[in-house]
This record gives C-alpha cells, structure tokens and sequence, in this order.
C-alpha cells in the first residue's frame, strides 16, 4: 500500500461488538508431536494454518487423489454436462481395477450417482474409473482435467497421473494443497460435500463401511477422505465443525489405519481447544465513505468482497485491532468492485489479516459545473 494512502483507526466498537465475546485469554499450547510424514491444520472460514510439519513436501495422496476427481465431477454436474441419473457403461478397464471396489460388473449399466456413491463412501477404484470414462471419454483425458483444475486452485506442487491414486511416480501432491483442495470442495460444492458423512453404501447386496473411522469417533466430523497404499502409509483429509468454527487437517505417512484416525482426533481437539475464529465484517458491508471528486455524487462506500474471518488463540478477541488505509483523492468515472484501499487486522502489532476495500457502487463523471467546481475546490483541499 503506498505510503500517500491515508489511514486511520476503525473504532473497535463498530467493527468488534466485544461485550459479546469477552473471555479470558487462555495460553495456547505447542502444536502436539504427530507421527506422520508431514500433516497440516487449517480454519477453513479465515484459511488460517494453525500448525504444519513438511506441509509443502511432494507426497504420494493414495485415494486422497479421489477428491479432485470428485471435484471435477461435480463441476461437471454444475454445468450440466453430465447428469446423477446417466446410466454409465462399466468397461472392463473399470471391472479389472484391483484395491478398494464397488464390485461393479463388466459391461453392465450403472447410474452416476451411484458411482459417486461407491467412490466417495468405498472409496472405489472400478468406480472412479467408471466415472472418468464417462465424463472426459477416456482416464487419461480426464487426469487432464484434474490437472488443469488443481492449477485453478493454486495447487502448485501437485501433479495427477490417474483418477484413483493408484501408485505412480509422477502422483504426487503436498498436505498444503490437499487442504486447499478439500476448503474448495466444502465451499463449492456443499450439498454434494455431504455425501462424505455417510458411514456405508450397499450396491448389489455388498454392504461397505466408510474407511473413515473419525465419522464414528467424533460426532463433529463430516468428511473427507481417507488414503492408503504401501507407499504412501495411512493417509487422512478430515474436516470437522464444532459451534461456528470449522478446521480441516490433513495428515499423511502414518502407520496404520487406527495410527492416522488418533494422530487427527489430537489435531482436531488441539485446535478447537486453543483457538477461535470470528466473522468480523461481512461481504458488501460499508464500512467507510470517501470523498469523490468530479462525480454525479460526492461520497462511495467502501466494503469487501467476501466476509472477512480471523482466527485467534482463544480469549485474545478484545486484542484485535483494525486500520483502514484509503486511495487518496479519488475522481470519477469510479467503477464498481474498483479497489480503493485495504484493511488490515492487527493482534499484539502483527498483521494477521488484510483484504482490499471496493467500491460499493459505480459513481458516473459529473457534469461541467461539477467537475469545474471541484477542480477548484481541490485547490484548497
């Protein structure tokens, strides 16, 4: 932000009710030792990493890989594409896919939504086969896809070879971006996101259990994915919401399936114990005016594009500090969403959170009288 920008203080009692959430502040313990290759805590509301070990290591996903291609799907759903109640043909790529199975038949029909289904609860590769086949006509165009997508997300570090996770050198992702992945598939597509608290799926009289042993053990839980493969060990993508406050933690490498579900459950009460996430303002809020000049109206409002969350060790709420830094001396035409300046939340004098102030609404140019008065009176300004 330049330094001709002005600033000024937000006044605490507008931006921070603090009556409504004084508490007393709690020290906030060190991050608990996790055995496993690397693991990653996030907010999923403020993005906010609150603890990670090798979170920006290249490592194998397993069937964690399956929830781009879930993504991908669902996109596809989005836009119409594709439908739930597509009959989809079972090729005999699909039916010979060895691991975690549907026990679809070869050469049969099967409905879409059931496919999904047998992925996202059995985990499924004959299933993700199917599906990707029938969506991109082939896997390796629909791998394409998943790439192109991960690159949409920013997931700079991760690379697909297949739709499943099958073990391949060149699969690779990190527990960075498969925190990214799993916030983008919450935030996207939540209707669909709740198929992953579904604890079995039974297809042709085969009853299976979700692999994912945090839906029995915490109540909190509703997703996501869980991954495995010699190579790969016991891998865990798991997000869960307690009150108003949701975390996702990513946890790969352990030991065993029982090894990856406890190293979880002790991220997961870590962070709910020590931390809190607040909304502070919301999208299209005013929270300032500003002086525009040469316009049909002499004022903008100033807000945000997206509510604004921060998370923070519990009980510090009444710490936060807020400044506005404003463009000066702005004239019309001012286009609507312009960027005019930036807010920026401070805890203790470190800037934990800033996002750009917009204009609120477009402001036309003003007539002659108008832009010839305030081209004099910005003289004297």
């Amino acid at each position: 932000m330049s330094i001709f920008f002005r600033t000024f203080i937000l006044s605490l009692l507008f931006l921070f009710p603090l009556s409504s959430h004084a508490s007393q502040a709690l020290p906030v313990a060190a991050p608990p030792s996790v055995e496993a290759r690397g693991y990653l805590v996030m907010d999923f509301h403020s993005g906010a990493v609150l603890a990670e070990r090798e979170a920006d290591s290249r490592m194998e996903p397993a069937s964690i890989t399956k929830i781009m291609t879930a993504y991908v799907i669902y996109r596809e759903l989005k836009n119409g594409s594709i439908g739930l109640e597509d009959e989809v043909r079972i090729s005999e790529k699909a039916w010979r896919m060895g691991g975690s199975r549907m026990f679809v038949e070869v050469n049969t029909r099967v409905k879409l939504k059931d496919l999904l289904k047998g992925m996202i609860v059995q985990s499924g590769n004959d299933a993700t086969v199917a599906l990707a086949e029938h969506v991109a006509g082939s896997e390796e165009a629909f791998v394409s896809l998943m790439n192109q997508q991960a690159k949409a997300l920013g997931m700079n570090d991760t690379h697909y070879t297949n739709s499943t996770g099958w073990p391949d050198p060149e699969l690779y992702t990190t527990a960075r971006d498969i925190a990214r992945l799993a916030h983008a598939l919450i935030r996207d597509f939540p209707e669909e996101y709740r198929w992953y608290s579904e604890r079995e799926f039974t297809y042709n009289g085969i009853r299976q259990h979700n692999r994912n042993l945090m839906l029995w053990r915490d109540e909190s839980v509703d997703g996501v994915k869980t991954g495995h493969t010699e190579s790969a060990g016991f891998c865990l993508v798991t997000s869960a919401k307690r009150d108003d406050m949701r975390l996702i933690t990513v946890v790969l490498g352990t030991a065993s399936e029982k090894d990856r579900a406890d190293q979880t459950q002790t991220l997961l009460n870590w962070g709910f114990r020590f931390f809190e996430t607040h909304r502070l303002y919301t999208a299209g809020q005013p929270l300032t005016e500003t002086r525009v000049w040469k316009g049909e109206t002499d004022k903008v409002a100033l807000g945000l594009t997206r509510d604004l969350y921060v998370t923070i060790p519990r009980g510090r709420y009444q710490a936060l500090k807020a400044t506005l830094e404003l463009s000066p001396k702005l004239e019309a035409p001012l286009q609507k969403g312009a960027v005019q300046g930036e807010v920026n939340v401070t805890l203790d004098g470190a800037v934990i959170r800033k996002e750009s102030l917009i204009a609120l609404q477009a402001v036309e140019e003003g007539g002659i009288l108008r832009r010839a008065m305030d081209t004099v009176m910005q003289w004297f300004d």
